[in-house]
């Protein structure tokens, strides 16, 4: 009986491992290449793509342009610039926005302005929103795909952390996908249920997301660091692109980089 558990164990991580590399082995869709090369995105998200990926990451959750993609808090619109146009043929786009005082000084706003401002580029955006009391971010069953992109700690700081996951859980088809990527948080050190320094343990998001139902699918190093040391004064956003201490050891923290991210692929079971 040991045996056996044992084995299968080491069966099923073999098997995530294996999907892992097949799905990070996948040719990127040509209409993705292009959309992440136009000419139209803003230059300063794209000196970020070195350190982002968002062909390899996308690719990795499998977008296709027929889809209906949740993208949750999209904030000043990175991926919005990508995502929009490639949706906007054949495929349905919403962005959950936060709520209340987590509008984030206006960035909702400013984004709402570009949508319209760009229309005809980023094709019908459909509005929805994620904060508490709010967690419809589709209509049940309807999306394809979830998406979040460093935002995990702060709805474990605002305490909604996972009625945002049952929330996507609820929004996916059976099949459906959650991709999350984020900061990830040392294993040495106990999960500040807060997160207040802006890292989250990998194992951590894990068990939520497999709290909220979710089946773990497998995880991207796409964006991994080796540089981030995780002890920075002012959490993550020592680093870029925040550099919170102005110019203080700027070098250094230019030179380490963006943070040390994980990317994590779910399946809401069928």
């Amino acid at each position: 009986m040991q045996c056996s558990r044992f084995c299968s164990s080491i069966f099923v991580t073999a098997l995530a491992l294996v999907l892992t590399i097949a799905a990070e082995a996948a040719t990127p869709d040509p209409a993705l290449v292009s959309a992440v090369a136009s000419p139209a995105r803003n230059p300063a998200a794209v000196a970020r793509d070195a350190a982002r990926h968002p062909v390899e990451e996308l690719t990795f959750f499998g977008l296709t342009p027929t889809m209906t993609v949740v993208e949750v808090w999209p904030g000043g619109g990175y991926w919005t610039d990508i995502l929009g146009p490639y949706l906007a043929q054949r495929g349905h786009y919403y962005i959950a926005l936060p709520v209340g005082d987590a509008e984030e000084d206006g960035g909702a706003k400013r984004l709402r302005e570009r949508l319209a401002a760009e229309k005809d580029r980023l094709g019908t955006v459909h509005e929805t929103s994620l904060g508490p009391g709010h967690f419809d971010l589709a209509p049940p069953g309807s999306a394809d795909l979830v998406v979040t992109f460093r935002n995990l700690h702060n709805w474990m700081d605002g305490g909604y952390a996972d009625a945002a996951l049952t929330g996507a859980f609820k929004a996916l088809k059976p099949g459906g996908i959650l991709g999350i990527e984020e900061h990830r948080g040392r294993n040495d050190r106990p999960q500040d249920p807060k997160a207040k320094d802006g890292y989250v343990r990998q194992d951590f998001t894990i068990a939520m997301a497999k709290r909220a139902g979710f089946e773990f699918v497998g995880s991207s190093e796409v964006n991994a660091n080796p540089r981030d040391t995780k002890d920075w004064v002012d959490g993550v956003w020592t680093l870029p692109p925040t550099l919170s201490q102005g110019d203080k050891d700027r070098a250094r923290y230019v030179a380490v980089g963006e943070a040390d991210n994980y990317v994590l692929k779910f399946r809401k079971p069928k």
